[in-house]
């Protein structure tokens, strides 16, 4: 088999067009089409209670649309008639429910792979777990605090760590079984009811996928979010393990889906997906969550943009080097820097507290006949820099200066620190 070869800047375009950055963003204001047509392309948003700035799963679309309402994320997760789900995908997800039938093989492993705790409880106190199954099933939507208040005990605490109630474990292990799913929220806490009762009725009577079959069904959503992607970089998607994707990834090699190719730079072979489209440049200013899709695989991060990535969230605050809560910068196809923010609600500020330039920003990657980014003509190379840089600056200006007014902030302010923050706060002035 002849492998096709890809330069390393139309691995990193196919990626960023899969990813629904080289769609433009709606002129008005965007509806319910848009956003999933954004679910569309990334498959699934990752959910994170860290609110510094916004819940995470809120971001992944305000960066590919620009100000959205979250109401139609809401009502698209919670409302009746409900078109996405909450289950452990990549981490704790919001997915569309037609990928319910595809994880139930994780649900059936619950006594065996879920997390300890939860394994725990289940295996030394099932009558505990029918019981709170049976009470959700009488009562309807529950959250764990109103399941314990309902039943009237005060279980013991289970841990230091995660300070859950054994009742909270009990719903988690149903919750991982696919027993019960998210109702709803309610500041940010779930509210459980039984599965059958939350899901479309004709996703609940959907018959069970082999195992086999789900896997190559799960990869196969994996590279048409990624456009080009290494085995690993498929399998870290939906969180799968090498000896479920390496088969599901040899099938689909072998009915076309997926076709090999040598990316430049890349150490192991890369797989491009069948319909994936390799645009001639993407011109997408954007903001990435840390929990982005186009960024949540680090390796596959730094593989393909130059950019390594950590959060910082974790560490003390002395040994940081960018920041708490750091999202980074996608200028025309390259991530040119990190900015770390915070919403200041009672202030009515986004600040920044640090801005950090990267390498791309000095010495923009240019493809001869590409078209990749755009630059004045005629210019010597350390103009052409400095007009990048410009450019790249008084865009992310703008990007933050949009991201207030979405979040109700009435300024941005940034913090004299980091090589990026003075013609930052130039710009945004």
């Amino acid at each position: 088999m002849t492998v096709q070869s890809l330069s390393a800047a139309e691995a990193r375009r196919a990626a960023l067009a899969a990813q629904g950055f080289a769609d433009p963003r709606p002129s008005g204001n965007p509806g319910r089409r848009a956003l999933h047509r954004v679910l569309g392309r990334v498959g699934l948003f990752q959910i994170d209670s860290v609110n510094v700035l916004v819940r995470s799963h809120y971001l992944p679309a305000f960066s590919r649309l620009g100000p959205y309402r979250p109401e139609l994320l809401e009502r698209a997760a919670y409302a009746p008639e409900r078109q996405l789900f909450e289950y452990w995908a990549h981490e704790a997800s919001l997915l569309p429910v037609d990928t319910q039938p595809f994880l139930r093989w994780r649900m059936a492993q619950a006594a065996d792979k879920a997390w300890g705790g939860m394994r725990r409880i289940a295996a030394e106190k099932p009558e505990l777990v029918a019981k709170v199954r049976d009470t959700i099933a009488e009562r309807g939507p529950m959250s764990a605090g109103e399941l314990e208040a309902e039943s009237g005990t005060k279980a013991p605490r289970s841990g230091p760590w995660w300070d859950w109630r054994e009742s909270k474990l009990a719903l988690e292990y149903l919750f991982w079984a696919g027993e019960v799913s998210t109702f709803d929220r309610r500041n940010f806490e779930r509210r459980y009811d039984l599965t059958e009762r939350v899901l479309p009725p004709e996703v609940v009577a959907t018959p069970t996928p082999a195992p086999a079959d789900a896997y190559r069904e799960l990869i196969r959503r994996s590279a048409r979010a990624l456009g080009v992607a290494t085995e690993p970089d498929l399998r870290d998607y939906f969180r799968l393990k090498p000896h479920q994707s390496k088969p599901a990834v040899a099938e689909l090699v072998e009915e076309g889906t997926l076709i090999p190719v040598a990316v430049e730079g890349w150490r192991d072979v890369g797989y491009l997906a069948a319909d994936a489209r390799i645009p001639r440049r993407v011109g997408a200013s954007a903001l990435l969550s840390p929990f982005d899709s186009l960024v949540w695989f680090r390796p596959r991060t730094e593989r393909l943009f130059g950019f390594r990535y950590r959060l910082e969230i974790y560490t003390p605050a002395p040994q940081r080097v960018h920041g708490y809560y750091v999202l980074p910068f996608l200028f025309r196809g390259q991530l040119v820097g990190r900015v770390d923010l915070k919403a200041d609600r009672a202030a009515g500020v986004l600040r920044v507290p640090g801005a950090f330039g990267e390498p791309a920003l000095a010495a923009p990657s240019v493809p001869a006949g590409e078209g990749e980014i755009a630059l004045p003509r005629g210019a010597g190379a350390s103009a052409r820099r400095r007009a990048f840089a410009d450019e790249a600056v008084a865009a992310l200006a703008a990007e933050l200066h949009s991201l207030a007014g979405w979040l109700g902030l009435e300024r941005v302010e940034v913090a004299p620190n980091g090589d990026l923050a003075a013609p930052l706060i130039a710009a945004v002035g």
